[in-house]
């Protein structure tokens, strides 16, 4: 972290050398300037040598990231506090609204709007007509989070529940249990469900050290009071887990590699995150170009990363076909996983892919597959909310 205040202070010195540079860049040809890149980088190597010993594939990890940081600190938002639970809360940055919605619910999601995991969340908010409002988070500071002991996103916040007014909804494979349990028979409190789903410490050793994560082992069952089941058989239901647990652990690693597969793809994608977060009104055109020129720079040296840590095939578009196909192949001519309706498998899948929607690797995988009509149903059946009306096929045993 000392490195990167050091980076981002010498992009600050140079604010306007480095803003020049990025004007110069050609987005689609993915071409940089040398000209004045190297001179933004001769300022900084003058202010910060220490950070210049490194690898030079590490040094551009490092000054992209302090790059990113300074552009969202150059300019930080005034914070409105509005919430009922403690810590820090924004003023939403959009309402989701649906006529139609009879849970009762007092949501807030705090998110990145092009996180895969997020759009999962957003997929099934949206599938059943839950209202909700959205809090976008610097992916830098987090300032919006800092409230949170849990430090990733999505956080889903559930206002007015529970002994302290508030039911705090951590990891999208989680949210979306609770979720379609409460659906199911609202009889049983959000607070009530969630100790359904107890978390656990685990040791991961990496190669120079270890580190903690928390898991819940049971994130993706359904709960059910004694009395009450659903209709499907347990063939569906362990199907539906198994496939859940696919795009959580594969597909989603397919993604990074392939939107971040070339120099020019990556600026592209950015591009695409640039227009699918509004950034040209939430941010200046400083903070925009340092996110999308900086920020594809850095990404397309951590798809090659990721790309190499799970094994993917030399053209990484293949895997990605691979997996598009394995999809198919898990819908055995069914409309849906779910049968006639998504199920929690459908809207995973879906929203990972609405997080690459916009991007090259998206259309190649649709045009190289045969993904695109559940893609296209599963689409009209979530933009209009096809959930919200749905008949809940639980019965006594």
């Amino acid at each position: 972290m000392a490195a990167l205040r050091r980076v981002s202070q010498g992009v600050l010195q140079n604010g306007q050398i480095f803003l020049n540079a990025t004007k110069q860049c050609n987005v689609y040809a993915g071409v940089i300037p040398k000209t004045h890149f190297s001179t933004f980088l001769k300022n900084v190597y003058t202010k910060h040598s220490s950070i210049l010993r490194r690898k030079w594939k590490v040094l551009a990890c490092v000054i992209g990231t302090g790059s990113l940081g300074t552009a969202l600190l150059y300019d930080k938002q005034k914070y409105v506090v509005n919430a009922d639970f403690p810590g820090q809360s924004i003023a939403p940055t959009k309402q989701i609204r649906f006529d139609d919605d009879k849970t009762g619910l007092k949501l807030t999601l705090f998110q990145f709007v092009t996180c895969p995991f997020c759009c999962k969340v957003r997929a099934m908010l949206n599938y059943n007509g839950i209202s909700y409002d959205v809090v976008e988070v610097n992916s830098i500071t987090r300032d919006e989070i800092k409230w949170s002991k849990y430090k990733k996103v999505p956080i889903l916040v559930a206002q007015g529940v529970g002994e302290e007014g508030y039911v705090q909804l951590n990891d999208s494979t989680v949210i979306m249990s609770v979720l379609e349990s409460y659906l199911n028979d609202k009889t049983v409190s959000l607070q009530k469900l969630l100790t359904f789903y107890p978390t656990m410490d685990k040791e991961i050793k990496g190669r120079f050290r270890s580190k903690t994560v928390t898991e819940t082992p049971n994130k993706n069952f359904l709960m059910f009071q004694d009395h009450l089941t659903d209709k499907r058989t347990p063939e569906e239901r362990a199907e539906e887990r198994r496939i859940r647990v696919w795009v959580d652990t594969v597909f989603v690693h397919l993604i990074s590699p392939n939107v971040y597969r070339t120099m020019s793809e990556s600026l592209d994608t950015f591009q695409w995150f640039s227009k699918a977060g509004d950034w040209e009104t939430n941010f200046t055109s400083f903070q925009r170009n340092t996110i999308i020129y900086i920020g594809g720079f850095v990404m397309y040296f951590v798809g090659k990363k990721l790309k190499r840590k799970y094994n993917l095939q030399k053209d990484v578009r293949e895997s990605l076909y691979e997996g598009g196909n394995a999809w198919v192949n898990f819908l055995k001519g069914r409309k849906f996983v779910g049968g006639d309706q998504p199920n929690l498998a459908d809207l995973s899948m879906y929203g990972m892919l609405t997080a690459m929607e916009g991007t090259e690797a998206f259309r190649d995988l649709v045009d190289n597959t045969k993904l695109k009509p559940w893609y296209d149903r599963t689409k009209t059946m979530v933009e209009g909310h096809q959930g919200a009306n749905r008949a809940r096929d639980v019965t006594r045993k």
